[in-house]
């Protein structure tokens, strides 16, 4: 299996830095074979613009995703969008590791979504969820926050963080592209916990990953329950 990690944290000496190599150890000692793009050590540039293509087929004026296809039909786009695409379509297993701000994921992660995931090869038409570009292919999320347990799920303050605060990711990002999601792994109160219960959140995540094969995979909307425009078919029956 080849696992690649997108890592999202400034700080190699972090807590989520420390999930990161727990992962990767786990993983490889399991025999699977492990790259990471480490967005904040790469220098990663997390904002889209005209400058992510070297020859657009309408000059003038940006539509950003069909610049996307065009792009990557013609290798055009730039070079390390290109690198990035490459490592996402080579992995079988793609690994998310960030801290959430702000019920979301950092900057740098949405920009890299922004410019990576893109139109033609990850998705397009109706080549979404169970049909996307990247059905057949899972992704597994583990990230820190500093909210307790008990702020999160149903009747909580925050609400629901996998259906909820985070859906714009799992769903709307990772699912959308048709990437069977792994329930993820989350680290609470990470900020203000001692070192003991830091190292037995690190064993529990360790555990969690050698549980991949097993983990419940979120699900997600179903293609048959919908026409070709995306209307309920259940809702269009009722309406004859």
């Amino acid at each position: 299996m080849k696992a690649h990690i997108i890592h999202a944290h400034s700080e190699a000496d972090s807590f989520v830095s420390a999930m990161r190599e727990v992962i990767s150890d786990r993983l490889e000692a399991s025999g699977a074979t492990v790259s990471q793009s480490d967005l904040y050590a790469m220098g990663f540039n997390p904002v889209l613009s005209p400058a992510d293509f070297n020859e657009r087929q309408e000059t003038d004026h940006l539509t950003y995703a069909l610049e996307q296809r065009h792009g990557y039909e013609t290798r055009t786009l730039a070079p390390d969008i290109l690198a990035e695409i490459d490592k996402v379509l080579a992995a079988d297993l793609l690994i998310f590791t960030f801290p959430v701000f702000w019920f979301s994921v950092p900057a740098i992660l949405k920009g890299w979504i922004d410019r990576v995931f893109i139109s033609g090869p990850f998705y397009g038409g109706r080549r979404i969820y169970g049909a996307g570009g990247l059905a057949g292919k899972r992704a597994f999320a583990a990230f820190s926050l500093g909210g307790r347990d008990h702020m999160f799920g149903p009747g909580s303050i925050h609400g629901d963080l996998e259906t909820g605060m985070l859906r714009h990711f799992l769903q709307g990002s990772l699912g959308y592209v048709g990437l069977d999601v792994l329930e993820p792994f989350v680290a609470y109160h990470t900020p203000y916990v001692s070192a003991d219960e830091r190292s037995r959140i690190l064993t529990s995540l360790g555990e969690h990953v050698d549980r991949l094969d097993h983990l419940p995979i979120m699900p997600m909307p179903d293609l048959d329950a919908f026409d070709r425009g995306f209307a309920p078919k259940a809702a269009a029956a009722l309406s004859e």
